[in-house]
């Protein structure tokens, strides 16, 4: 059976890192996703694809042209992305506007030591471009680029011109043409030192020290020179706007002197005024003087500004001209457009967005949409925020959907009992809900996901997570870095949003009566999330233990929304949360691994361990909470736990190398008993599945393997298969059904690579009551395309529920070590 697959969603978070978000004329958002450069549309809301190539974490990215240069290419068909990462390596893509296909990847020559910490690029010519790079390394390199001469060359970048700056390295770089007919290209570069220094060149790329800008009183973070300005009749003036740890902003300004053989004075030496303060150092650029002055000091920021930028030029006619508006993003949780007034011309705040609830620590960037008309910023949390100006008389900026995601490795996923939606946990002790929202009918046939619900929000690295089957309200059960495992039950408030998402009645309203909960508060110390009642007057008991310490809590109270659109940032993580019902304790070390059994009976549980009295298994009643047997088998960590799909069996691996496969007694007796163990591999043991229609199962390894089972008489193991050998270490798997008759399934791997493979699979016993084990055939159906795929290591993959679906075509979720949560479609071809 031939297969394709195709990809549905991603999320990811961004890495919170400045300088690593950058928005294209193509109206495309860049930015880095771990060791991805992830590409975005803000009109969709939707990450369109992560593109792979680096072995490290992306720190930056930049698009040629930027939307500062669109006017002189109107007519490319290609733009290019560089990006740089910490491990000192840059990288240069290709795309296509028209056909939106990624095309070439490039490695630029290895120069830099040590991270890259700033791209800026300026086009020279429609073909023709130079670029700068910066580096922890304490050097700066200004590479051209060339585009091709035909639609099918590939693009030439060389290394120009290598600057030293010391031992305090430069993190802010600005890039543009000096006005006037000079062919000159000005440098501006700050960072630690406190000064910007200014270097002059031409479009060969030999650039001078031409002066310093001192003022600013801490690192410098941004900069960003304007487009040539005219005013007041003037000649042309070039302004460059910097913004610093010291939470100022100062505009400088770049004026042409009269030409004269005599302008060699480095500065004027005037009558002591307060122009004198504000004057800076004369500059020559072949036979033209330039004198820079200080412009204005923007104050307003209550924290580190981290960035400045001019609004995108804007054009009447084919001509381009440059707003005077600047926009600045901040550590105090804020935005600000900044504008001079009409009368006086003093720079002034026209705008503040942002100021966030609690969740939010600050915002790393702020970016201007190609028209003006929208602004971005991203954050601590590894969140979007995105503002459109939606006034038509006045200005009016209102908070616009964007993709989220996570922003550390994701650790586990699990679809919810009838595939609504997939939840995942991550490292950023976070669980988040991602579902289709079927309600958007005016973007076309396609159905959108979003992150709809931010349930559990952690002080600790959230590792396993199991949602409970069986009926009743959506519950799931967490384990994180602690020795507690934590159980979630839905509010009516996520219900009811389940339901605009579904654009169906939800088959809970039944339970709206009995739900007594609205939504949740988060505790100010980390510890339990607190129910928000619906009768909040009314003395309700609180089913979870009391702790003194609730009386000190300052966070304010949680709203519990119900959503009718899907939600921004500050909805997901302030009003979204379930309430906690119970912690289950028991456990010795911190929780690695959860399952629930398929009716929704037990769940399982085990933790990190070294010995075999720490890595038993726990097994607990859903409902009563309360601890029915514990399990004895393996010596070190249980990776992973499922139970048989009849709930007879539950299978456990473990970094011993064995795997194990244990009894369950259903008639809810203590008598769950172990009846095989053996070493299956000769490397650690990622992960298991079992197949859908029988008692066979697969385990991948370290070793590159995948082994397939089955069990004998009840009573014994016995190897079926073993795949050929994968290129990587297998680190997830998941086992779906296609055809009882045959036994037939698809098994998907995953790798350390992040790369995916699907296998079809059939064979062994074929009928129920047939006692013989026939071997079983095992064919490669599809090796996914590494665009389609995580970046690094795959750490759980889930299928859909076919019951749930049309068995034609049924998703596979995956989530990785890349900070991504992914959803594949796939079908027969």
């Amino acid at each position: 059976m031939a297969l394709a697959a195709e990809r549905v969603f991603i999320g990811a978070g961004c890495n919170r890192i400045v300088n690593n978000v950058s928005w294209g004329p193509s109206g495309l958002v860049a930015f880095g996703a771990q060791n991805a450069v992830a590409v975005f549309s803000p009109q969709s809301a939707q990450i369109l694809t992560t593109l792979p190539g680096h072995k490290a974490v992306v720190n930056c990215t930049e698009w040629l042209p930027s939307s500062k240069d669109a006017h002189k290419v109107q007519h490319a068909e290609v733009h290019y992305l560089l990006s740089g990462s910490s491990d000192g390596v840059l990288m240069v893509r290709e795309m296509h506007l028209k056909k939106r296909e990624w095309r070439s990847v490039l490695q630029v020559p290895e120069m830099h030591k040590k991270g890259v910490t700033c791209l800026n690029g300026l086009m020279v010519s429609p073909t023709k471009a130079l670029f700068a790079s910066s580096s922890s390394d304490g050097l700066i390199f200004i590479w051209e680029l060339v585009s091709p001469s035909t639609m099918f060359g590939d693009c030439k970048i060389s290394c120009l011109e290598s600057l030293s700056v010391g031992s305090k390295p430069m993190v802010a770089l600005s890039l543009a043409h000096l006005p006037g007919d000079t062919g000159k290209v000005i440098l501006a570069m700050g960072g630690l030192d406190q000064k910007i220094h200014i270097y002059l060149g031409d479009c060969t790329g030999k650039f001078v020290h031409a002066c310093e800008l001192k003022g600013h009183t801490d690192w410098i973070r941004s900069l960003d020179f304007s487009l040539p300005l005219c005013i007041d009749g003037e000649k042309e003036s070039l302004f460059l706007v910097s913004s610093s740890q010291d939470r100022s902003i100062r505009i400088w300004k770049m004026a042409m002197c009269v030409s004269s053989a005599n302008s060699q004075v480095p500065y004027r030496k005037e009558g002591i005024g307060l122009t004198s303060y504000i004057e800076g150092p004369l500059f020559l650029a072949g036979s033209s003087s330039y004198q820079v002055s200080l412009e204005s000091l923007l104050v307003g920021h209550e924290d580190w500004v981290y960035s400045v930028q001019w609004q995108p030029a804007l054009f009447n006619g084919s001509k381009a001209y440059q707003p005077m508006s600047i926009l600045s993003a901040s550590m105090d949780k804020t935005m600000m457009i900044w504008k001079p007034e009409k009368n006086t011309g003093i720079w002034v705040n026209m705008v503040t967005v942002g100021e966030l609830s609690h969740s939010a620590l600050g915002f790393y960037g702020g970016h201007w949409a190609p028209d003006g008309k929208s602004i971005l910023a991203h954050g601590y949390g590894g969140s979007f925020h995105l503002w459109r100006n939606t006034g038509v008389d006045c200005e009016n900026w209102q908070p616009q959907n964007v993709p989220s995601g996570h922003f550390a490795s994701v650790s586990d996923i699990a679809w919810s009992r009838n595939g609504e939606y997939i939840l995942s946990v991550s490292h950023d002790q976070t669980t988040r809900i991602f579902a289709p929202w079927h309600s958007e009918a005016s973007l076309g046939d396609r159905i959108l996901w979003h992150e709809i619900a931010r349930p559990q929000v952690h002080g600790h690295d959230i590792n396993c997570v199991a949602i409970v089957r069986g009926g009743g309200n959506h519950r799931f059960v967490s384990g994180a870095d602690e020795k507690v495992a934590r159980v979630f039950e839905a509010p009516i408030s996520f219900l009811k949003t389940l339901s605009h998402a579904a654009q169906k009645s939800s088959s809970f309203e039944d339970f709206y009566d009995d739900i007594q909960i609205l939504g949740a508060n988060m505790s100010a110390l980390g510890l339990s999330q607190k129910p928000i009642y619906v009768h909040a007057n009314s003395e309700a008991p609180s089913r979870l233990q009391g702790d003194a310490s609730d009386s000190l809590e300052t966070i304010p109270d949680a709203v519990p929304t119900v959503l009718t659109v899907p939600p921004v940032e500050e909805q997901l993580a302030w009003h979204t949360l379930w309430p906690e019902s119970h912690k289950l304790y028991g456990h010795g070390n911190e929780l690695f691994a959860l399952c629930c059994d398929h009716e929704g009976k037990l769940v399982a549980s085990a933790c990190k361990a070294q010995s075999a009295t720490v890595a038993e298994i726990w097994l607990w009643q859903v409902g009563s909470w309360k601890t029915v047997d514990r399990l004895q088998s393996h010596s070190l960590t249980v990776t992973q736990m499922e139970f048989s799909h009849d709930d007879s069996f539950l299978l456990s691996v473990s970094r011993d190398r064995h795997l194990s496969v244990f009894s369950i007694n259903r008639s809810g007796e203590a008598s769950h008993h172990l009846i095989a163990k053996r070493e299956a591999h000769k490397r650690i043991i990622w992960a298991c599945s079992w197949n859908p229609f029988g008692h066979e199962f697969a385990t991948g390894s370290r070793d590159k393997t995948v082994k397939i089972w089955g069990i004998e008489g009840g009573s014994s193991v016995k190897q079926l298969c073993i795949l050929p050998q994968f290129h990587d270490s297998v680190t997830a798997l998941a086992w779906v059904g296609c055809d009882r008759s045959r036994n037939a399934g698809i098994i998907a791997v995953g790798m350390d690579d992040g790369l995916l493979e699907l296998w079809n699979v059939s064979g062994g016993r074929v009928s129920a009551g047939d006692s013989h084990l026939s071997p079983f055939n095992a064919v490669l159906a599809i090796r996914f395309d590494p665009f389609l795929c995580h970046v690094s290591t795959v750490l759980r993959l889930s299928w859909k529920d076919l019951g749930a679906g049309d068995s034609m075509s049924i998703e596979l979720a995956s989530c990785g070590a890349d900070q991504s949560v992914r959803v594949f479609k796939v079908c027969d071809i």
